[in-house]
């Protein structure tokens, strides 16, 4: 499957990366080009199963969370998967860190960390998982993976809003 991360560099310009780190995002690009960017690289597929593969070839790639963080408090409930999320706020931004034990689920966190990691949390509240529909994502994913998506969207906003009420308080933010 390596050469799909091939054939989207060729198409959309971008290079194909190796394994992805929980702060990655392309070149510090804003959130809108960050969603532009996988819209193009998802338009490259006529068809839904090579969007399929494609994810699960983004969640082999995807950094594997650490075991000591792989704990209750970081777990995402709502999934059908076990999904972990880790959050640490450096200068203003949140980090995240993430993985599942499912492929196709490590995948779809891929593209999450990809928008919202490395990002303000009023950024990352303004943010809607819309571009999921423009990809087409929402109608080919089973109903309970689909209420996982959204649980780790809910998970990532809960996050966020921590984040600006321990701001409001005068809290330090975590390092």
């Amino acid at each position: 499957m390596a050469g799909r991360a091939a054939i989207i560099s060729e198409a959309t310009g971008t290079p194909a990366t190796g394994r992805q780190s929980a702060g990655f995002m392309g070149a510090n690009a804003s959130i809108e080009a960050e969603k532009q960017r996988i819209v193009e690289e998802f338009s490259v597929f006529d068809d839904w199963v090579g969007r399929y593969e494609y994810i699960v070839e983004l969640g082999e790639k995807l950094a594997p969370l650490h075991e000591s963080l792989k704990t209750e408090a970081n777990r995402v409930q709502g999934c059908q998967s076990r999904v972990w999320f880790h959050a640490t706020e450096t200068d203003g931004c949140i980090h995240f860190a993430a993985e599942s034990d499912a492929v196709i689920v490590k995948g779809l966190i891929s593209l999450l960390l990809r928008v919202y990691s490395g990002r303000s949390p009023e950024d990352i509240l303004a943010t809607t998982p819309a571009f999921f529909e423009t990809i087409e994502l929402g109608s080919h994913l089973t109903g309970s993976r689909a209420n996982g998506l959204h649980a780790m969207v809910r998970r990532i906003h809960a996050i966020a809003r921590a984040a600006l009420e321990r701001r409001a308080e005068g809290a330090v933010p975590s390092a």
